[in-house]
């Protein structure tokens, strides 16, 4: 298997430390809202990477963290406390704020096919860890403290910028022009790790520290979370691109200040996911969730298929129609595996497999070892469902095999049809058989007009490379 490596800035050979356990961290929310569809892609090509290890034979321990301590606006020691914020609004206690959108998140998710991490670590649980942590820090010397706040000094650490590649001087301080730069730090890139002084007013969340009644730092708890789930060094360190330059700079500078061993051998990061104002976050333009997009009719599958169909490393550009178009490829997806299955044999567990579906398996297995290029990997499920070397049993036992990574429910029947899958759904499917048939025989004419006769019923087919595609414009 490859993977994009972050550190080296290059593909590499997956070899994991251990090759009986793969170790991995994922960056988890923050729980003082709902997630953006933009965080969820990131959980979803997360969600791959695991199934694809776990499907070429590696087991697999993932950990992730849930941010419910009141923290910042930014990955800087400024901007508004998170959770107090979402307190405000809804005139709620930062407990049941963060227990609120906890369970929102799961449930999110859930609908995603997102398998669960099998490590959930709240960050309120681990107040203890982080101050033996950063009392290690303090006794070997790579701390200080000033207006009463401990801070990492990025200067001791080694190879600092090795992750962003970036001198300090571009490194992202702060995430708005607004935000003024903590006066009593050494260095604009040193970060906190306590909290005894807050510019926040009736702060709820506090402990008792040795240096007095405080808070952590945005950084310290994915340090602390991993190092007491998976040890002092793990395989794969997940997040999204953003994370880069400060956040997983930081957990490095102060993990590896503590170890004083290598923490990660493989860093991978999601990038974004746009719209037209440019990268999706919760406060600019309409806050699209998973919650907005079944509202508006789509299944949440269709944003898990559409979300495949790019990958991980490439910014997607989101807009409703291409949602539309997503959904509508799916369901013929759906509708084909429906087909194929109504017309395979009953038994099918003593059914004898031929050389052929072993040489799709591996073409389905080598683009997902090839840094999860699961666009790639759809196109071989879709060659296959057409493939006239396989028999109905075997393209079924194909489905389900290939399905344990994509999650896309391809053999599970819907109870209901969304929108534009409704009882119109099995004539266009005819329309475009009798087209494509037409089109085979060279009587164009023909073809054109079943076009035209979908067109006034206001259906609009778009030719792809994976077949034809239908949605409706009125």
């Amino acid at each position: 298997m490859k993977l994009y490596n972050t550190l080296s800035r290059s593909i590499e050979d997956f070899k994991p430390i251990d090759e009986n356990l793969v170790k991995i961290y994922t960056c988890g929310p923050t729980v003082y809202n709902y997630a953006h569809i933009g965080n969820l892609r990131t959980y979803i090509h997360e969600d791959v990477l695991e199934k694809t290890l776990r499907y070429i034979g590696y087991n697999v321990k993932r950990v992730m963290n849930i941010t419910d301590v009141g923290h910042l606006e930014s990955d800087a020691d400024e901007g508004e406390d998170k959770m107090l914020k979402g307190a405000k609004r809804e005139n709620k206690t930062v407990w049941e704020i963060a227990q609120h959108y906890t369970d929102a998140f799961f449930s999110d998710i859930e609908k995603l096919n997102v398998k669960k991490a099998d490590v959930v670590a709240k960050a309120t649980d681990y107040i203890n860890d982080y101050i033996k942590f950063i009392q290690v820090l303090e006794e070997k010397g790579y701390t200080y403290i000033a207006n009463g706040n401990v801070y990492f000094d990025v200067t001791k650490a080694k190879d600092y910028t090795k992750l962003s590649g970036m001198d300090l001087d571009q490194l992202r301080i702060a995430s708005r022009d607004d935000v003024s730069v903590d006066v009593h730090k050494k260095s604009p890139q040193d970060f906190v790790l306590w909290f005894t002084k807050s510019k926040f007013e009736n702060q709820a969340m506090k402990w008792d520290s040795p240096w007095g009644v405080g808070y952590p730092g945005w950084h310290i708890e994915c340090s602390v979370i991993s190092l007491k789930n998976l040890g002092e060094q793990m395989d794969i360190h997940c997040g999204g691109v953003d994370h880069i330059p400060v956040h997983h700079t930081n957990e490095i500078a102060q993990t590896e200040s503590y170890t004083g061993k290598p923490w990660v051998k493989y860093w991978w990061h999601g990038e974004f996911l746009i719209d037209n104002d440019g990268k999706m976050s919760k406060s600019s333009g309409e806050f699209l969730t998973l919650s907005l997009l079944e509202k508006k009719g789509f299944n949440p599958l269709s944003y898990r298929y559409f979300v495949l169909n790019s990958h991980y490393r490439k910014q997607l550009a989101f807009s409703f129609d291409s949602l539309a178009s997503a959904e509508n490829a799916y369901f013929k997806f759906k509708n084909r595996v429906k087909n194929i299955k109504d017309n395979a044999d009953e038994d099918t567990a003593n059914v004898k497999l031929s050389l052929a579906v072993e040489e799709y398996k591996e073409e389905f297995k080598c683009c997902l070892e090839d840094d999860l290029n699961t666009a790639n990997a759809i196109t071989i499920l879709f060659e296959m469902l057409k493939a006239e070397n396989l028999n109905n049993n075997e393209k079924i036992k194909l489905v389900e095999d290939f399905d344990s990574v994509l999650s896309l429910d391809l053999l599970k029947e819907d109870t209901e049809e969304k929108n534009v899958h409704d009882e119109m759904a099995e004539y266009i499917e005819e329309m475009i058989q009798k087209r494509q048939e037409a089109k085979k025989n060279k009587n164009y004419q023909l073809a054109d007009a079943i076009r035209d006769e979908l067109l006034e019923k206001g259906i609009m087919l778009e030719d792809t490379r994976q077949g034809v595609n239908w949605k409706k414009i009125n």
